[in-house]
């Protein structure tokens, strides 16, 4: 299940970053101020809105105990993750590959970068957190044969299922290597020397990827500001449909 829902969201994301290609042969000027135009536009802003629960329950403990009577973090996570693409295809929709905007322009671009920061953080930081964790357990086993140490439990626990679906053209499971060990001392310094290189390079790539999370959060920022903007600009100057 868990695997057929990554699946629909990686569909999503790329159709989303394909979609604006679609100003090459497909331009609709009046369809965001019509009236099928505003309601799209209107179902995008609710979906982006409910974004926002999980946010709140994460940052701050009264929210987080209000919800949790409700629903679980689990589910909140599940509903920022599908709102959080679906909002800005039906926002790409509702502009309808009219650019002329400087604001419209550039809620696109920003909304584009907010779900690929996203992405990074749910998807491919996780499995880069998960072979940092196998790396260092296939290190802790590897100090334990060359000192001639029993292996702690944390190594001699039962390697885990290989990944599947599309995370494994992108992914390999780094779990501890348990029995196969080299048997040669001089092979298990150079494999220690190798494990810990790897460790400290997987290291500095979780660390530079980790900062998504305070430009995916100040990207959202901006998307909430450009669109009361963009709200605003829309009421002063009027709506054709009505």
């Amino acid at each position: 299940m868990r695997e057929r829902g990554d699946l629909i969201v990686g569909l999503l994301v790329a159709f989303l970053l394909l979609f604006p290609l679609g100003y090459l042969v497909h331009v609709s000027p009046r369809f965001p101020g019509s009236l099928a135009g505003g309601i799209v536009g209107i179902v995008a802003l609710v979906l982006m809105l409910l974004t926002l629960p999980y946010v709140a329950a994460k940052h701050i403990p009264w929210v987080d105990r209000g919800l949790s009577h409700f629903v679980r973090k689990p589910t909140l996570l599940a509903i920022h993750i599908y709102a959080g693409v679906l909002a800005p295809i039906l926002g790409l929709v509702h502009a309808a590959h009219k650019f002329e905007s400087p604001v419209g322009l550039l809620l696109t671009i920003i909304l584009l970068m907010t779900v690929i920061t996203g992405f990074i953080g749910r998807y491919l930081l996780a499995q880069i957190a998960k072979a940092l964790r196998g790396r260092k357990s296939e290190l802790a086993s590897l100090r334990s044969a060359f000192l001639d140490e029993p292996a702690t439990a944390l190594t001699m626990a039962a390697p885990k299922a290989p990944l599947s679906g599309w995370k494994r053209y992108l992914f390999v499971v780094a779990d501890a290597p348990g029995a196969d060990l080299p048997e040669d001392r001089g092979a298990l310094a150079a494999a220690l020397a190798d494990t810990e290189f790897a460790i400290r390079a997987e290291e500095a790539t979780n660390s530079l990827f980790a900062k998504w999370r305070f430009l995916h959060i100040l990207l959202a920022c901006l998307i909430f500001g450009l669109l009361a903007l963009h709200i605003g600009a829309a009421i002063y100057f009027g709506l054709r449909w009505l």
